[in-house]
């Protein structure tokens, strides 16, 4: 069943940048909301934050939005640069889970239990790109990383027009 990702009139929005600046491709998602946040700040319904750290935070970032697009380096299997788009029970990156804090979908659950007017599962979109190194210090992402920035700016601004 297709999901429905159009947004309305008075929907707010949340686009999230996760990652850590000085982690290389850790920072995609950083690269990905300072590309996009020019081309959406026209729009009030938008609103493009930054995080560092994931976990509860994550749920707390979205608290009184109707939609959430994140943005985030995954590890996965694919080549470096790939540009996935999930879902809550699909994510697996490296700032919604730590093991000192709660992954996404534990997060979200805990804000359903204390009723947190949060973004429903079905509202909430991973723009997942797949790092290559996420462990050597640097500013720079490598380059079939960088090269894959615009192709996310593309995903999320299709994801909040649908």
């Amino acid at each position: 069943m297709p999901r429905n990702t159009a947004m309305s009139n008075s929907e707010r929005t949340l686009i999230l940048g996760l990652g850590n600046p000085i982690l290389s491709d850790d920072a995609v998602g950083l690269r990905v909301v300072d590309a996009l946040e020019p081309l959406v700040a026209h729009d009030s319904r938008i609103v493009v934050e930054r995080d560092y750290w994931g976990g509860l935070r994550l749920m707390e970032h979205m608290i009184g939005f109707d939609r959430a697009v994140i943005i985030d380096a995954i590890c996965g299997n694919t080549p470096a640069g790939t540009v996935r788009l999930l879902h809550p029970d699909g994510i697996h990156t490296q700032r919604s889970a730590s093991a000192h804090d709660v992954n996404l979908k534990t997060a979200l659950e805990l804000g359903l239990t204390t009723r947190a007017e949060q973004p429903a599962d079905d509202r909430i979109l991973l723009v997942a790109v797949e790092a290559e190194d996420v462990l050597t210090f640097s500013e720079s992402l490598t380059p079939q990383v960088e090269a894959a920035v615009p192709a996310a700016v593309d995903a999320v601004l299709k994801a909040i027009q649908e």
